[in-house]
Protein backbone atom coordinates (compact mmCIF):
# COMPACT_ATOMS: atom_id res chain seq x y z
CA UNK A 1 0.00 0.00 0.00
CA UNK A 2 2.86 2.62 0.38
CA UNK A 3 3.95 1.72 -2.75
CA UNK A 4 1.52 4.19 -3.77
CA UNK A 5 0.99 6.26 -0.65
CA UNK A 6 0.77 9.72 -2.87
CA UNK A 7 -1.74 8.51 -4.91
CA UNK A 8 -3.65 7.18 -1.55
CA UNK A 9 -2.68 10.54 0.18
CA UNK A 10 -4.17 12.92 -2.16
CA UNK A 11 -7.52 10.32 -1.93
CA UNK A 12 -7.74 10.67 1.61
CA UNK A 13 -7.14 14.50 1.09
CA UNK A 14 -10.47 14.85 -1.65
CA UNK A 15 -12.47 12.50 1.00
CA UNK A 16 -12.78 9.89 -1.33
CA UNK A 17 -13.81 6.43 -0.47
CA UNK A 18 -11.90 3.26 -1.58
CA UNK A 19 -10.41 0.01 -1.72
CA UNK A 20 -7.51 -1.14 -1.38
CA UNK A 21 -5.95 -4.58 -2.20
CA UNK A 22 -2.51 -5.41 -0.98
CA UNK A 23 -0.63 -8.34 -1.75
CA UNK A 24 -0.13 -10.30 1.53
CA UNK A 25 2.45 -12.98 0.63
CA UNK A 26 3.92 -14.59 -2.54
CA UNK A 27 4.99 -18.37 -3.65
CA UNK A 28 6.81 -19.60 -6.54
CA UNK A 29 7.22 -16.90 -9.23
CA UNK A 30 5.51 -13.99 -8.45
CA UNK A 31 5.32 -10.75 -10.38
CA UNK A 32 4.55 -8.40 -7.16
CA UNK A 33 6.39 -8.39 -4.17
CA UNK A 34 4.29 -8.31 -0.92
CA UNK A 35 3.30 -4.72 -0.32
CA UNK A 36 2.18 -3.77 -3.66
CA UNK A 37 -1.23 -2.57 -4.33
CA UNK A 38 -3.84 -1.77 -6.42
CA UNK A 39 -6.37 0.51 -5.26
CA UNK A 40 -10.26 1.57 -6.59
CA UNK A 41 -12.02 4.48 -5.18
CA UNK A 42 -15.95 4.68 -5.57
CA UNK A 43 -16.16 5.99 -9.62
CA UNK A 44 -14.02 2.91 -10.62
CA UNK A 45 -10.35 5.06 -10.70
CA UNK A 46 -7.45 2.74 -10.39
CA UNK A 47 -3.89 2.71 -9.08
CA UNK A 48 -1.17 0.48 -8.78
CA UNK A 49 -0.83 -3.17 -9.30
CA UNK A 50 -0.95 -6.44 -7.91
CA UNK A 51 0.36 -8.51 -10.45
CA UNK A 52 1.23 -6.91 -13.33
CA UNK A 53 -1.71 -7.37 -14.98
CA UNK A 54 -2.24 -11.09 -14.78
CA UNK A 55 -5.38 -10.49 -12.09
CA UNK A 56 -5.78 -7.57 -11.99
CA UNK A 57 -9.10 -7.50 -13.63
CA UNK A 58 -10.31 -9.73 -10.51
CA UNK A 59 -8.89 -7.52 -8.29
CA UNK A 60 -10.38 -4.88 -9.47
CA UNK A 61 -14.17 -6.35 -8.84
CA UNK A 62 -13.02 -7.37 -5.51
CA UNK A 63 -12.28 -3.93 -4.32
CA UNK A 64 -15.71 -2.78 -6.09
CA UNK A 65 -17.43 -5.36 -3.53
CA UNK A 66 -15.31 -4.33 -0.54
CA UNK A 67 -16.67 -0.86 -0.99
CA UNK A 68 -20.40 -1.81 -1.76
CA UNK A 69 -19.83 -4.56 1.30
CA UNK A 70 -17.70 -2.39 4.02
CA UNK A 71 -16.01 -5.65 4.94
CA UNK A 72 -12.41 -6.81 3.94
CA UNK A 73 -11.81 -9.82 1.66
CA UNK A 74 -9.00 -12.18 1.54
CA UNK A 75 -8.15 -13.73 -2.01
CA UNK A 76 -5.81 -16.41 -3.06
CA UNK A 77 -4.68 -16.21 -6.69
CA UNK A 78 -2.73 -19.24 -8.26
CA UNK A 79 -2.33 -20.83 -11.95
CA UNK A 80 -4.91 -21.42 -13.64
CA UNK A 81 -5.30 -23.59 -17.56
CA UNK A 82 -8.37 -22.88 -17.96
CA UNK A 83 -8.96 -19.40 -17.78
CA UNK A 84 -5.01 -17.79 -16.33
CA UNK A 85 -6.19 -14.58 -17.16
CA UNK A 86 -9.10 -13.95 -15.57
CA UNK A 87 -8.38 -15.84 -12.27
CA UNK A 88 -5.13 -17.06 -12.88
CA UNK A 89 -1.21 -16.37 -12.89
CA UNK A 90 0.50 -17.33 -16.16
CA UNK A 91 3.77 -17.02 -14.28
CA UNK A 92 2.44 -20.20 -12.12
CA UNK A 93 3.18 -18.89 -9.33
CA UNK A 94 0.62 -18.01 -5.94
CA UNK A 95 -0.47 -14.54 -4.67
CA UNK A 96 -2.54 -13.65 -1.26
CA UNK A 97 -3.89 -10.72 -1.38
CA UNK A 98 -6.38 -8.46 0.96
CA UNK A 99 -8.68 -6.55 0.18
CA UNK A 100 -9.85 -3.46 2.60
CA UNK A 101 -12.34 -0.87 2.06
CA UNK A 102 -11.56 2.50 3.62
CA UNK A 103 -14.21 4.80 3.77
CA UNK A 104 -15.09 7.98 5.54
CA UNK A 105 -16.03 6.86 8.90
CA UNK A 106 -14.32 3.20 8.94
CA UNK A 107 -12.50 2.94 12.32
CA UNK A 108 -9.00 1.88 10.28
CA UNK A 109 -9.36 5.09 7.93
CA UNK A 110 -7.30 7.69 10.41
CA UNK A 111 -4.83 5.12 11.16
CA UNK A 112 -4.10 4.30 7.19
CA UNK A 113 -4.09 8.00 6.37
CA UNK A 114 -1.30 8.38 9.20
CA UNK A 115 0.84 6.24 7.45
CA UNK A 116 0.08 7.19 3.99
CA UNK A 117 0.68 11.24 5.13
CA UNK A 118 4.13 10.26 7.04
CA UNK A 119 4.68 8.08 3.34
CA UNK A 120 3.42 10.76 1.09
CA UNK A 121 6.17 13.30 2.70
CA UNK A 122 9.24 10.95 2.57
CA UNK A 123 8.72 10.26 6.43
CA UNK A 124 9.78 6.95 7.87
CA UNK A 125 6.70 4.71 9.15
CA UNK A 126 5.44 1.45 9.30
CA UNK A 127 2.14 0.28 9.26
CA UNK A 128 1.06 -3.00 10.45
CA UNK A 129 -2.30 -4.92 9.38
CA UNK A 130 -3.72 -8.21 10.39
CA UNK A 131 -4.06 -10.15 7.00
CA UNK A 132 -4.91 -13.60 8.42
CA UNK A 133 -6.87 -14.35 12.24
CA UNK A 134 -10.27 -13.59 13.86
CA UNK A 135 -12.71 -12.12 11.35
CA UNK A 136 -13.38 -9.29 14.24
CA UNK A 137 -9.66 -8.16 13.47
CA UNK A 138 -8.60 -8.72 9.94
CA UNK A 139 -7.82 -5.23 8.74
CA UNK A 140 -6.78 -3.92 11.82
CA UNK A 141 -3.57 -1.72 12.15
CA UNK A 142 -1.27 0.59 13.50
CA UNK A 143 1.60 2.74 12.72
CA UNK A 144 4.89 2.78 13.94
CA UNK A 145 7.27 5.58 14.02
CA UNK A 146 11.01 5.66 14.15
CA UNK A 147 10.62 6.79 17.40
CA UNK A 148 8.81 3.79 18.64
CA UNK A 149 5.53 5.78 19.49
CA UNK A 150 2.40 4.62 17.70
CA UNK A 151 -1.27 5.35 17.22
CA UNK A 152 -3.89 3.11 15.80
CA UNK A 153 -4.65 -0.38 17.35
CA UNK A 154 -4.90 -4.18 16.87
CA UNK A 155 -8.19 -4.40 19.04
CA UNK A 156 -7.18 -7.45 20.85
CA UNK A 157 -5.31 -7.55 24.13
CA UNK A 158 -3.22 -4.70 25.07
CA UNK A 159 0.21 -6.33 25.05
CA UNK A 160 -1.24 -7.48 21.24
CA UNK A 161 -0.44 -3.92 20.23
CA UNK A 162 2.60 -3.50 22.15
CA UNK A 163 4.33 -7.02 20.16
CA UNK A 164 3.08 -5.45 17.01
CA UNK A 165 4.40 -1.96 17.61
CA UNK A 166 7.99 -3.71 18.56
CA UNK A 167 8.66 -5.70 15.86
CA UNK A 168 6.60 -3.47 13.21
CA UNK A 169 9.79 -0.73 14.73
CA UNK A 170 12.19 -3.58 13.87
CA UNK A 171 10.83 -3.59 10.20
CA UNK A 172 10.79 -0.66 9.91
CA UNK A 173 14.57 0.07 11.50
CA UNK A 174 15.55 -2.50 8.38
CA UNK A 175 13.43 -1.16 5.56
CA UNK A 176 11.80 -4.25 5.04
CA UNK A 177 8.31 -5.32 4.21
CA UNK A 178 6.74 -8.98 4.97
CA UNK A 179 4.59 -10.54 7.51
CA UNK A 180 4.87 -12.40 11.08
CA UNK A 181 2.83 -14.48 12.97
CA UNK A 182 2.36 -13.61 16.91
CA UNK A 183 -0.72 -15.02 19.10
CA UNK A 184 -3.58 -13.35 19.79
CA UNK A 185 -2.26 -11.85 23.10
CA UNK A 186 0.85 -10.44 22.08
CA UNK A 187 2.70 -13.70 22.06
CA UNK A 188 6.08 -14.17 19.73
CA UNK A 189 4.74 -18.23 19.68
CA UNK A 190 2.88 -17.92 16.28
CA UNK A 191 -0.28 -18.07 15.36
CA UNK A 192 -3.12 -17.20 15.42
CA UNK A 193 -2.54 -14.11 14.12
CA UNK A 194 -0.86 -12.65 10.52
CA UNK A 195 0.35 -9.49 10.37
CA UNK A 196 1.46 -7.61 7.58
CA UNK A 197 4.19 -5.23 8.31
CA UNK A 198 4.67 -2.43 5.45
CA UNK A 199 7.99 -0.14 5.95
CA UNK A 200 8.99 3.38 4.04
CA UNK A 201 12.60 3.82 5.22
CA UNK A 202 15.91 3.91 3.39
CA UNK A 203 17.60 1.10 4.91
CA UNK A 204 20.13 2.23 7.70
CA UNK A 205 23.37 3.18 6.66
CA UNK A 206 26.88 1.04 7.80
CA UNK A 207 30.16 3.31 7.13
CA UNK A 208 33.43 1.37 7.34
CA UNK A 209 36.30 3.44 7.84
CA UNK A 210 39.57 1.01 6.61
CA UNK A 211 39.56 -1.20 3.45
CA UNK A 212 41.23 -4.03 5.06
CA UNK A 213 40.36 -7.90 4.51
CA UNK A 214 38.29 -7.53 7.77
CA UNK A 215 36.55 -4.56 5.71
CA UNK A 216 35.07 -7.20 3.11
CA UNK A 217 34.13 -9.68 5.63
CA UNK A 218 32.30 -7.16 7.41
CA UNK A 219 30.47 -5.23 4.28
CA UNK A 220 29.04 -8.91 3.83
CA UNK A 221 27.91 -8.86 7.69
CA UNK A 222 26.19 -5.39 7.14
CA UNK A 223 24.26 -6.08 4.03
CA UNK A 224 22.91 -9.29 5.64
CA UNK A 225 21.44 -7.34 8.77
CA UNK A 226 20.29 -4.68 6.16
CA UNK A 227 22.35 -2.11 6.17
CA UNK A 228 23.33 0.50 3.04
CA UNK A 229 27.17 0.01 3.63
CA UNK A 230 29.93 2.22 2.97
CA UNK A 231 33.63 1.55 2.54
CA UNK A 232 35.81 4.77 2.97
CA UNK A 233 39.56 5.30 2.49
CA UNK A 234 42.23 7.30 1.64
CA UNK A 235 44.39 5.11 -0.22
CA UNK A 236 42.98 4.55 -3.75
CA UNK A 237 44.98 1.05 -4.32
CA UNK A 238 43.25 -0.24 -1.43
CA UNK A 239 39.87 1.28 -1.52
CA UNK A 240 38.77 -0.34 -5.03
CA UNK A 241 34.95 -2.15 -6.30
CA UNK A 242 37.14 -5.27 -7.05
CA UNK A 243 37.80 -5.71 -3.46
CA UNK A 244 34.86 -4.87 -1.81
CA UNK A 245 31.69 -6.20 -4.51
CA UNK A 246 29.36 -6.64 -2.07
CA UNK A 247 29.49 -3.09 -0.87
CA UNK A 248 27.35 -0.70 -1.89
CA UNK A 249 29.57 2.25 -2.42
CA UNK A 250 33.63 2.49 -2.06
CA UNK A 251 34.75 6.19 -1.32
CA UNK A 252 38.20 7.11 -2.00
CA UNK A 253 38.76 10.21 0.84
CA UNK A 254 40.10 10.93 3.72
CA UNK A 255 37.60 9.15 6.23
CA UNK A 256 37.24 12.55 8.73
CA UNK A 257 36.50 14.57 5.33
CA UNK A 258 34.24 12.17 3.76
CA UNK A 259 32.21 11.90 7.25
CA UNK A 260 32.13 15.93 7.23
CA UNK A 261 30.15 15.90 4.53
CA UNK A 262 28.04 12.63 3.90
CA UNK A 263 24.39 12.04 5.51
CA UNK A 264 24.30 10.19 8.83
CA UNK A 265 20.74 9.71 11.44
CA UNK A 266 20.41 7.90 14.32
CA UNK A 267 20.78 4.64 12.54
CA UNK A 268 23.74 5.06 11.35
CA UNK A 269 27.03 2.86 12.39
CA UNK A 270 30.36 4.04 12.06
CA UNK A 271 32.98 1.07 12.28
CA UNK A 272 36.36 2.41 12.41
CA UNK A 273 38.67 -0.06 11.29
CA UNK A 274 41.86 1.70 10.14
CA UNK A 275 43.87 1.63 13.64
CA UNK A 276 46.06 4.52 12.37
CA UNK A 277 46.41 7.63 14.36
CA UNK A 278 46.75 9.52 11.40
CA UNK A 279 43.65 8.49 10.33
CA UNK A 280 41.16 7.39 13.77
CA UNK A 281 42.07 11.02 15.69
CA UNK A 282 40.75 13.29 13.45
CA UNK A 283 37.59 10.70 12.45
CA UNK A 284 36.85 9.68 15.76
CA UNK A 285 37.22 13.27 17.10
CA UNK A 286 33.93 14.16 14.78
CA UNK A 287 32.72 10.84 14.92
CA UNK A 288 31.70 10.53 18.72
CA UNK A 289 30.04 14.00 18.42
CA UNK A 290 27.41 12.83 15.85
CA UNK A 291 24.36 11.77 16.54
CA UNK A 292 24.73 8.36 15.43
CA UNK A 293 23.81 4.96 16.84
CA UNK A 294 26.88 2.99 17.02
CA UNK A 295 30.11 4.07 16.75
CA UNK A 296 33.49 1.24 17.54
CA UNK A 297 37.16 1.32 16.59
CA UNK A 298 39.42 -1.51 15.67
CA UNK A 299 42.66 -1.96 17.73
CA UNK A 300 44.11 -3.58 20.79
CA UNK A 301 43.59 -2.17 24.10
CA UNK A 302 46.88 -0.75 24.32
CA UNK A 303 45.49 0.58 20.61
CA UNK A 304 42.94 1.79 22.73
CA UNK A 305 44.65 3.37 25.52
CA UNK A 306 47.26 5.39 22.96
CA UNK A 307 43.50 6.14 21.00
CA UNK A 308 42.21 7.41 24.15
CA UNK A 309 44.89 9.96 24.94
CA UNK A 310 44.98 11.45 21.66
CA UNK A 311 41.35 11.67 21.89
CA UNK A 312 41.32 13.63 25.08
CA UNK A 313 44.07 15.57 23.67
CA UNK A 314 42.08 17.05 21.19
CA UNK A 315 39.08 18.27 23.29
CA UNK A 316 36.93 15.23 23.76
CA UNK A 317 35.31 14.69 26.98
CA UNK A 318 34.32 11.91 28.94
CA UNK A 319 30.63 11.70 27.92
CA UNK A 320 31.97 11.65 24.41
CA UNK A 321 34.91 9.03 24.87
CA UNK A 322 32.07 6.81 26.65
CA UNK A 323 30.23 6.41 23.53
CA UNK A 324 33.57 4.53 21.70
CA UNK A 325 32.88 0.84 21.59
CA UNK A 326 36.60 -0.02 21.78
CA UNK A 327 38.21 -2.74 21.20
CA UNK A 328 35.42 -2.95 18.66
CA UNK A 329 33.28 -6.20 19.08
CA UNK A 330 32.01 -8.50 21.62
CA UNK A 331 34.28 -11.25 23.15
CA UNK A 332 33.41 -14.28 21.06
CA UNK A 333 37.90 -14.88 20.83
CA UNK A 334 36.83 -14.33 17.20
CA UNK A 335 40.24 -14.89 14.96
CA UNK A 336 39.55 -14.52 11.42
CA UNK A 337 38.50 -11.32 9.64
CA UNK A 338 34.76 -13.66 9.13
CA UNK A 339 34.53 -14.21 13.16
CA UNK A 340 35.55 -10.95 13.53
CA UNK A 341 32.62 -9.57 11.12
CA UNK A 342 29.89 -11.82 13.61
CA UNK A 343 31.35 -10.40 16.81
CA UNK A 344 31.35 -6.78 15.10
CA UNK A 345 27.90 -7.28 13.78
CA UNK A 346 26.60 -9.27 17.00
CA UNK A 347 27.88 -6.01 19.21
CA UNK A 348 25.95 -3.64 16.62
CA UNK A 349 23.12 -5.54 17.25
CA UNK A 350 22.74 -5.67 21.28
CA UNK A 351 23.72 -2.12 21.01
CA UNK A 352 20.42 -1.49 18.84
CA UNK A 353 17.91 -3.88 21.16
CA UNK A 354 19.32 -3.18 24.38
CA UNK A 355 21.07 -6.52 24.41
CA UNK A 356 24.11 -7.87 26.55
CA UNK A 357 25.50 -10.03 24.64
CA UNK A 358 25.76 -12.40 27.41
CA UNK A 359 24.78 -16.20 26.79
CA UNK A 360 20.48 -16.50 26.94
CA UNK A 361 21.58 -21.01 28.19
CA UNK A 362 20.62 -20.35 32.31
CA UNK A 363 20.03 -16.74 32.08
CA UNK A 364 17.07 -15.24 33.52
CA UNK A 365 17.51 -12.19 30.89
CA UNK A 366 14.68 -11.51 28.42
CA UNK A 367 14.98 -12.93 24.96
CA UNK A 368 13.69 -10.04 23.05
CA UNK A 369 13.99 -6.61 24.10
CA UNK A 370 11.70 -4.29 23.22
CA UNK A 371 12.87 -0.78 25.22
CA UNK A 372 15.76 1.59 24.86
CA UNK A 373 19.35 0.37 24.35
CA UNK A 374 21.42 0.16 27.63
CA UNK A 375 24.17 2.88 27.44
CA UNK A 376 27.37 1.71 26.19
CA UNK A 377 30.11 1.43 27.95
CA UNK A 378 33.34 3.18 28.31
CA UNK A 379 35.54 0.22 26.79
CA UNK A 380 34.33 -2.68 24.56
CA UNK A 381 35.20 -6.66 24.54
CA UNK A 382 38.04 -7.90 22.90
CA UNK A 383 36.79 -8.66 18.99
Amino acid sequence: MLDIAEELHRWVEQGRDFAVATVVAVEGSAPRPPGAALAVDADGTAVGSVSGGCVEGAVYELCRQALRDGRPVPRRFGHSDEDAFAEGLTCGGVVDVLVMPVRVGDPVRPVLAAALSAAARGEPAAVARVVSGPAELTGRALVVRPDGSHEGGLGGHPELDRTAAAEAGAFLEAGRTGTLEIGERGSRCGAPLTLLVESRAPAPRMIVFGAIDFASALVRAGKFLGYHVTVCDARPVFATVARFPDADEVVVEWPHAYLARTDVDARTVLCVLTHDPKFDVPLLRRALRLPVAYVGAMGSRRTHLDREARLCEAGLGDLELARLRSPIGLDLGARTPEETALSIAAEIVAARRGGTGASLTGARTPIHHDGPPAPAGRIGSVA
